[in-house]
């Protein structure tokens, strides 16, 4: 077992088996990792938050990992993946949990603080501050925007593409997505040559490393290459596919702001915060704890400055009111 004191289970959500991966007693705190990584992306989280009186249960999400990955793109929309959280918390016999998420975990994080608000003691986001619901599907302005432009989201749409080039060398992909150089403070982001309708895909686009970054060893790196050399990023790739879907299920959550505890952590390097601004999303968040940005980390947050994050995660749960069921 890679967290030592977990124990690995099985838990049924709808039509799916998730492999959930939990520590500790105490309050409930559930992790949502996003693309592309797994339960394992939270090893560093786990420890410090049993160690400070929190049961915690990581999930490998639907179609990552040791979880199932069902065929049909549909089966990935955001009540399928809300409704995987509720599972695990239902499992766990808890009234209600503190749920935490990055990249595409915060989404449904934040999804949840929206549409399930009485299971949700407290939301934090990584990575990806709470987006409000807009006013039209978003793979049409998408497409617009960046018109003759390359853009993932829209490049990861066509069924079988991006699954082709992500999973025809695994390492590469690992390699390339998690140990890419940071920019220096004071650069700007130069999106012309990643942007460059020039036939290249995703990760083509990505510079090779010359080595590894301080926080990821290569036994790390080894872990996330097996599992996807396994699984492949299909499934990952799914939850993306469902963006149109998404809105299109969620009408209820026009002009919808989060009530619930919220906080935000991300890198002051991360590329993400160049495209979505966290101070705009305070205004949808009611009772907002505080946003923390961390110096000199990246897209990888959790993973890359694990101290700094513990601090400020665990900094956000003590201040909440936890009446929960153990």
């Amino acid at each position: 077992m890679w967290c030592e004191g977990a124990t690995e289970s099985r838990v049924r959500a709808g039509d799916v088996e998730l492999a959930v991966y939990e520590a500790g007693t105490g309050p409930l705190v559930l992790l949502s990792h996003g693309f592309p990584e797994l339960a394992y992306s939270w090893r560093h989280q786990i420890p410090a938050l049993v160690q400070a009186g929190y049961r915690v249960i990581a999930v490998d999400q639907r179609g990552y990992g040791r979880s199932d990955r069902p065929e049909p793109i549909e089966s990935y929309d955001i009540l399928a993946l809300t409704g995987d959280l509720l599972a695990v918390i239902d499992w766990a016999g808890a009234d209600r949990a503190v749920v935490v998420g990055h990249g595409w975990g915060a989404m449904v994080a934040w999804q949840m603080a929206l549409l399930h608000p009485e299971r949700v003691a407290g939301v934090t986001g990584m990575s990806v501050p709470f987006m409000p619901r807009g006013p039209f599907p978003p793979i049409a302005p998408m497409r617009q925007i960046f018109a003759d432009n390359f853009f993932y989201m829209v490049y990861f749409q066509e069924p079988g593409v991006a699954d082709k080039e992500l999973g025809s060398d695994p390492a590469r992909t690992m390699r390339r997505l998690l140990a890419a150089p940071l920019r220096a403070a004071d650069q700007p982001i130069d999106l012309g040559d990643f942007a460059a309708n020039d036939g290249r895909g995703f990760v083509e686009r990505m510079p090779e490393p010359d080595q590894l970054p301080p926080w990821l060893s290569p036994a790390e790196l080894d872990f996330y290459v097996q599992e996807f050399s396994r699984t492949g990023f299909t499934g990952g790739l799914n939850w993306y596919r469902n963006l149109d879907r998404n809105w299109e299920l969620t009408p209820q959550l026009a002009g919808s702001g989060v009530s619930v505890p919220s906080l935000f952590i991300g890198g002051a390097l991360d590329p993400v915060l160049a495209m979505a601004s966290p101070s705009a999303a305070e205004a949808w968040l009611h009772d907002h704890r505080g946003t923390v940005i961390v110096p000199d980390a990246g897209h990888w947050v959790q993973q890359e400055r694990a101290a700094d994050v513990n601090r400020a995660l665990l900094d956000f749960i003590g201040s909440i009111d936890l009446g929960l069921s153990a």
